[in-house]
């Protein structure tokens, strides 16, 4: 079984009001130390859906090696960075399975990861989705046999709302702490950027 771990991190930031890709974090960006964390889980394949300020995050960023994909669409929402990015590991990976992840949730742990893919070896199910304590969120195992469904979706939807209405794709993977945080707020940025 290989994986590809899918980040988007096309968005323009609006509700922090800069781009949250190029934040400070620890000795890098908060794009930088998301990709950094991925590699850590052990994933065949890192690939990063990029756009805003797409210029400035390729300049900063250090992507140690991971695939970039330019989503031009980016401003449409979240499902079109599913689209670009899915059509891309459609036609250039392998993988059997992708993880999606994102961009602005720097406490993805390795140990909710690890718990999905072994679950993901021994079930059937094509959507393996961590639900802490009473609700769903990422990151989120989706095999290849609906990489296509999921390029269907339009505007600022991601797998969720797809993934609800055919709960009999999914196996849930309960945790007993919280989901981890979206950096949105200069709040989020404060509880959550590493201290020196």
């Amino acid at each position: 079984m290989s994986v590809a771990a899918l980040i988007l991190a096309a968005g323009a930031s609006s509700r922090l009001g800069t781009p949250k890709q190029l934040l400070p974090w620890g000795d890098g960006t908060l794009l930088g130390h998301v990709i950094a964390r991925t590699r850590s889980f052990g994933i065949d394949e890192i690939w990063v859906v990029i756009g805003h300020e797409a210029d400035a995050v390729l300049e900063t960023v250090d992507f140690g090696g991971a695939s970039v994909v330019l989503n031009d669409e980016y401003q449409e929402g979240l499902a079109s960075s599913l689209r670009v990015g899915l059509d891309t590991l459609t036609r250039e990976s392998r993988a059997d399975q992708v993880l999606l992840a994102l961009g602005d949730q720097p406490e993805i742990r390795a140990d909710v990861v690890a718990e999905l893919l072994t679950v993901a070896k021994r079930e059937k199910r094509p959507a393996i989705i961590p639900k802490y304590r009473y609700t769903w969120a990422n990151p989120v195992l989706i095999d290849r046999s609906l990489w296509a469904r999921l390029m269907s979706l339009e505007g600022d939807a991601g797998a969720q709302h797809l993934l609800q209405a055919h709960t009999e794709w999914v196996r849930e993977v309960w945790f007993e702490h919280l989901p981890p945080r979206d950096v949105d707020t200069a709040q989020d940025v404060a509880d959550l950027q590493p201290r020196i």
